[in-house]
């Protein structure tokens, strides 16, 4: 039997009785409730929820689960000529969204960004027999074994001749988000790079929940990591964060004025002093 994490979705296979704990809620990036652990049977959730679809731009759609459940994160689905890629995964998979997906040619390839999101991924990959990308860094928290699971290791990784994963770490040391280089470009960040309400920011934190911040150095590695990129669309984690055009500027400045806001009080930042917390990666 499979059953869910309520808290982040991650699912885990058990032989009657659900799970003491949660791994990854146990862990200070997520939290356990203040209820406590609790579960439900993975072919229950979509008797009472389902996935709304939104089209964002040509190719690019976005799944979400309503009502919400469990983090409340959405995914993402890139139509290229070579195959469709799933980025980031939600627990549930009803039979509309199998249905649709089959409809637009299926899955080549599944790539998360980070655990939290990692949800009933083996069962999307069973669905259209596609294989999962995750990075070898965080393979501790893999819950669920499937043969569909793909490690990779280093700084990147393409899956088409357009879309190429990047590690930035920082949230996780497997950390990655998604380039699809377009005329205009567009990254899906997951919440490795977390879009501000106002869309028009971006922000960095270890652990969102508990709001525990990211040192310097690890937001230098982010900044200097998408340097090269060219990006005008950022889409985030969570319905509405969309930044829609000067993306890759707005990354540069959020992260200068993260890092001012880590000086002393009086102390304004320099370059030496940005230069100094990027050497000491």
């Amino acid at each position: 039997m499979i059953t869910l994490c309520t808290a982040c979705g991650t699912s885990y296979t058990v032989d009657a009785a659900a799970p003491d704990h949660c791994k990854i809620c146990l862990d200070e990036r997520q939290y356990v409730p203040v209820k406590g652990q609790q579960w439900i049977e993975r072919d229950l959730l979509t008797t009472t929820h389902c996935n709304h679809w939104t089209q964002h731009q040509p190719q690019l759609f976005s799944l979400q689960t309503i009502p919400e459940f469990a983090i409340g994160q959405r995914a993402f689905i890139i139509q290229t000529p070579e195959g469709n890629i799933l980025w980031d995964c939600i627990a549930c998979l009803d039979e509309a969204t199998k249905t649709l997906i089959h409809a637009l040619g299926g899955l080549t390839a599944i790539a998360l960004s980070h655990p939290h999101y990692y949800t009933t991924m083996q069962d999307w990959a069973a669905e259209f027999n596609a294989p999962i990308y995750l990075h070898s860094d965080d393979q501790q928290w893999i819950m669920r074994h499937s043969p569909a699971i793909k490690l990779w290791e280093g700084e990147s990784l393409s899956l088409t001749s357009q879309i190429r994963l990047i590690r930035l770490g920082g949230h996780f040391a497997g950390g990655s988000v998604l380039h699809w280089s377009t005329e205009e470009g567009v990254l899906l960040a997951g919440d490795i790079i977390q879009v501000t309400p106002g869309a028009d920011a971006v922000s960095f934190m270890w652990s969102y929940p508990n709001l525990l911040p990211l040192p310097a150095q690890s937001v230098c590695t982010i900044r200097d990591r998408l340097a090269p990129l060219r990006f005008a669309k950022i889409y985030g984690a969570f319905n509405g964060q969309n930044i829609l055009q000067r993306g890759d500027d707005i990354v540069r400045q959020s992260s200068a004025k993260y890092l001012s806001c880590l000086q002393p009080i009086g102390a304004s930042p320099s370059e030496e002093t940005l230069t100094r917390a990027h050497a000491t990666e």
